[in-house]
């Protein structure tokens, strides 16, 4: 098995080969806190792969397949995804602020607290997507047309955070 910095190395070399190696890792390949910002990559495929707290950053990615990945806390921002899959992994505090992604796959695919500030997903799928209404975006996201997104998701950005007060914070003190 190769180290995390072989992978990486072997990936920017011969994506082919990087596939092969990442395939035939039991319980997928461990690249977590790796860094990938800046490489242009076509065709690669991290499936079960760990890559919580890595950073694609800049990067440029076509075809790209991260299904049944734990995406926990990788950094997207600005990056350029084209046909990228998303299926069934888990995306809890990913960041995709100002990131381009064209036609992604999000089925399956566990939502929460990522965030898509400026972000374009135009003709992303997010149908299935779980927890997508605990993800953060602003007024500049553009979002894919509604038949791409869950039934109850609303894509109107609101800044009312008076949903998120606690009753209990908010109570008059006598001292």
């Amino acid at each position: 098995m190769l180290t995390k910095e072989e992978l990486a190395e072997l990936l920017t070399e011969n994506t082919e080969a990087f596939n092969e190696e990442v395939k035939n890792v039991s319980g997928g390949a461990d690249l977590s806190e790796t860094d990938f910002s800046n490489i242009n990559i076509e065709g690669a495929v991290f499936y079960n792969a760990d890559l919580t707290s890595s950073s694609f950053s800049d990067a440029h990615l076509t075809n790209v397949t991260f299904d049944g990945c734990d995406l926990t806390s990788v950094d997207f921002t600005r990056a350029n995804l084209v046909e990228c899959s998303f299926s069934e992994s888990v995306l809890n505090g990913t960041d995709f602020s100002y990131a381009v992604v064209e036609y992604g796959n999000f089925s399956d695919a566990d939502m929460a607290g990522a965030i898509f500030q400026s972000a374009d997903l135009t003709n992303s799928d997010f149908t299935t997507s779980a927890n997508l209404s605990a993800c953060r975006f602003d007024e500049d996201t553009v979002w894919p047309d509604n038949e791409y997104l869950p039934e109850d998701f609303d894509t109107n950005y609101s800044n009312d955070l008076s949903s998120l007060r606690d009753e209990d914070d908010y109570e008059q003190s006598d001292y």
